[in-house]
């Protein structure tokens, strides 16, 4: 296991399609790579905002009701970063950690005790990363994207928790004028969208919606804002087609609606993204996010790995290992570790077996169980 990491952080925004460009870079005690594509301006009532950076703690956005809520604590929880908020209608919370005579661990226990919890919706989150108000935060993708809107202050700094998967996607109704229409290009071409008779499209995202209408060449088509019970929209005449959050597509099937070829907008999960500004400029934020990478990183890449352990008999160390190395499945992450299993023979002191432990991921468990068994 690697004792020394390097950590790369991408700025905001992670393209929908597929080109980028980096354009400079910075470091700061460990590597951070910048790419900008928008100016980091944020506007206030037709003003530029440049708040100081005044305040001491640092802060961590957390989202404060639902499903994404209840598994960012699970997920931090499970990072031994547990969240202790006293009073449940309480805004701001702490991660308390247990000290320690040791010092490095005196120094986390600093560095972690300066960090503030607050609970916010998933939109102020991204807001108050952008206006300095937050320094990181817990979101989805798609919230970084429609409220972001390309601001390079924010940088992606974990692209993948592994939770809160979910598609913004494009979708119409599966009958009438739209029951052989099946991809984007058809929803394009079709001769009813004029000036007069715009394709109507009912969203919460008014600003990745539109940009991927333009994106994608629709000429003709005009949006509404709309939140909540989305898909009941075209069935009431209100729209034509809706642009929302899709994740089995059961709710779109059981509204007869149908997503269609080219329009999934982007594919989304939960992220931890940061503020550019605070991660130079506010002390500790540069440390509490490379603790938290560390942290996360470490979990989500032992949740997938399972210890098969086996005894098996042999003549030597060196022979059963070279049996199991035999097995490409068997190998581990590093290899095999062999160890001899002693017992009492004929009042002797003996190895006659020998322990093996392989790390192995979740999808090859049951071949490599199976793989161990069939071994001479």
């Amino acid at each position: 296991m690697p004792v020394m990491r390097t950590i790369f952080l991408q700025t905001w925004p992670v393209p929908i399609s597929p080109s980028s460009s980096a354009s400079n870079c910075f470091s700061v005690k460990f590597s951070v790579s910048c790419c900008s594509a928008a100016s980091p301006v944020t506007v206030v009532n037709g003003n530029v905002d440049k708040k100081p950076l005044e305040r001491n703690e640092v802060r961590l956005g957390l989202p404060s009701k639902g499903r994404m809520a209840t598994d960012t604590l699970d997920l931090l929880k499970d990072c031994q970063l547990s969240v202790r908020q006293v009073n449940p209608r309480q805004y701001v919370a702490e991660i308390p950690q247990e000290r320690n005579s040791q010092r490095q661990n005196q120094v986390l226990v600093i560095q972690l005790s300066n960090l503030e919890v607050w609970f916010q919706r998933p939109k102020d989150i991204v807001r108050k990363l952008v206006s300095g108000d937050l320094d990181l935060g817990i979101v989805g993708l798609d919230t970084i994207n429609e409220y972001g809107q390309g601001n390079e202050d924010l940088i992606l700094v974990h692209d993948a928790l592994e939770y809160g998967d979910c598609r913004l996607s494009l979708a119409i109704p599966n009958y009438g004028i739209f029951e052989k229409v099946n991809s984007l290009k058809e929803l394009e071409q079709m001769p009813q969208w004029t000036t007069e008779r715009p394709l109507r499209v009912a969203t919460g995202f008014t600003y990745l919606g539109p940009k991927f209408m333009k994106e994608n060449g629709m000429r003709y088509v005009t949006f509404s804002t709309a939140d909540g019970a989305l898909e009941a929209a075209p069935a009431m005449g209100i729209a034509d087609a809706i642009v929302d959050l899709v994740s089995s597509g059961t709710t779109l099937r059981e509204n007869n609606l149908k997503e269609i070829e080219g329009g999934v907008i982007l594919e989304s999960q939960a992220v931890l993204v940061a503020s550019r500004r605070s991660l130079v400029q506010r002390k500790g934020v540069l440390d509490i996010t490379h603790e938290m990478l560390e942290r996360l990183e470490a979990h989500l890449m032992a949740v997938g790995q399972f210890t098969v352990t086996a005894n098996m008999r042999g003549s030597s160390a060196d022979e059963v290992a070279a049996r199991v190395l035999g097995q490409p499945s068997l190998s581990g992450l590093q290899g095999p570790t062999v160890s001899p299993v002693f017992c009492k023979l004929d009042g002797r002191v003996v190895a006659d077996y020998y322990a093996i432990v392989i790390c192995v991921p979740k999808k090859a468990l049951y071949k490599s169980v199976q793989q161990l068994r069939r071994l001479p």
